[in-house]
């Protein structure tokens, strides 16, 4: 199992796969890429305007046609391709560096695409906010069906993803199969929290996870005793560090480990492994409100579980690809390795022999995501069947 490699260079493939794997049709993809195949060789960072500017096209096409459907009563296929649109959008958006042109108004555009999508195609997922000391955690909450109080996941981002994004992984649908709500959250420092109200990454993520929790308590369909907490790509540094933090937590599993983060910055100034996204060090600096690399440097300085994860007494999953060009499996082995005080933990670094082999199994999501629905239907206590 590999990545499906259109472009000559990893970033633009990493999206072109997000794309597939979030819902995106093949034959529009490659309509998308074939006028910027040439404008790949300029570099990642050079041709992102052209990729943006494809990508928002073939969106904008599908709202038009979305808007005949909708005309003519047909909802459902209306949704269908505002999610596409949105999707599409989405990606775009999240190539550009920070005040690229366009970009807000194309970040703007993807979430009203979204939300027409939900409430056309009568979608399993309420926008929520959820109150933070300094402003409000934008959320999409997912509920599992059936009366009484069910067990929940705190699903949060990685560096430079988005709530929707999460809620494309269909995670939040393997889970509410199994019984459990989703709760799938733009973090500070990434999506709406970082773009429309500025708020930075917050290394001590148990604050901002804490407040989930809240929220959560307050809902009578929860049952407060049994929360999880889960995190893709740099979320896997995140949601561990909750759950250490946090006892309300009652188990946790990450989809790619991320044990020490400060360091991998140091490998990515060596020009050691793969970038996430084009204009990498600008992101970061944004995303964590620093103003050069000496103090984006200082406020990443705490990112790393070393210390830390002998306070997890609940269930924890780790789980990493084998050939992740962004963040060695290393990383895995020290996190479950330092795993010492949970009753129950488990490590799997998935191989070619099933895929996913890639950075959060952007070649292949469904073992992933398989894996930890069921991690967290044994340990909340619900049915794989």
């Amino acid at each position: 199992m590999a990545l499906f490699e259109y472009f000559p260079n990893y970033i633009w493939n990493l999206s072109v796969a997000i794309a597939l794997e979030s819902g995106g049709q093949i034959g529009e993809i490659v309509d998308m890429c074939q006028p910027i195949k040439d404008a790949a060789d300029s570099g990642a960072d050079a041709g992102t305007p052209q990729f943006m500017k494809q990508w928002v096209a073939m969106a904008e096409k599908l709202i038009e046609l979305a808007n005949e459907d909708e005309a003519k009563g047909r909802n459902f296929s209306a949704s269908n391709k505002l999610e596409r649109a949105s999707l599409y959008m989405f990606v775009g958006e999240r190539m550009q560096g920070h005040g690229h042109p366009g970009r807000a108004e194309t970040f703007a555009r993807a979430r009203g695409a979204f939300d027409r999508s939900t409430e056309l195609g009568k979608l399993n997922r309420e926008r929520v906010e959820i109150p933070l000391v300094n402003g409000t955690m934008p959320a999409l909450w997912t509920r599992a069906p059936g009366g009484g109080a069910k067990p929940a996941v705190v699903f949060c981002n990685g560096l430079d993803s988005n709530k929707e994004m999460l809620y494309w992984t269909r995670l939040p649908e393997e889970l509410a199969r199994r019984g459990i709500s989703t709760l799938c959250v733009d973090q500070p420092g990434t999506g709406e929290a970082l773009r429309l109200q500025g708020l930075p990454v917050d290394p001590h993520s148990e604050s901002w996870a804490s407040k989930a929790v809240d929220w959560l308590e307050t809902r009578p369909e929860v049952d407060s005793a049994r929360i999880g907490m889960t995190g893709i790509s740099l979320g896997g540094h995140f949601a561990p560090r909750a759950v250490a933090y946090e006892p309300r937590f009652a188990s946790g599993a990450v989809w790619g480990a991320n044990h020490n983060w400060r360091e991998v910055q140091d490998k990515r100034r060596d020009r050691e492994g793969e970038n996430p996204v084009p204009h990498y060090w600008a992101h970061v600096f944004w995303a964590f409100g620093a103003e050069d690399m000496d103090d984006f440097l200082e406020k990443s300085s705490g990112m790393n579980l070393n210390g830390h994860m002998d306070r997890i007494t609940v269930p924890f999953l780790v789980t990493h690809g084998a050939n992740d060009r962004q963040i060695s499996p290393s990383y895995a082995d020290d996190l479950y390795d330092q795993l010492t005080n949970s009753p129950r933990r488990e490590k799997v670094i998935f191989t070619a022999r099933e895929g996913g082999v890639e950075h959060v199994g952007a070649d292949n999501m469904s073992y992933g995501r398989d894996l930890i629905s069921d991690w967290f239907a044994e340990t909340l206590d619900t049915h794989t069947s």
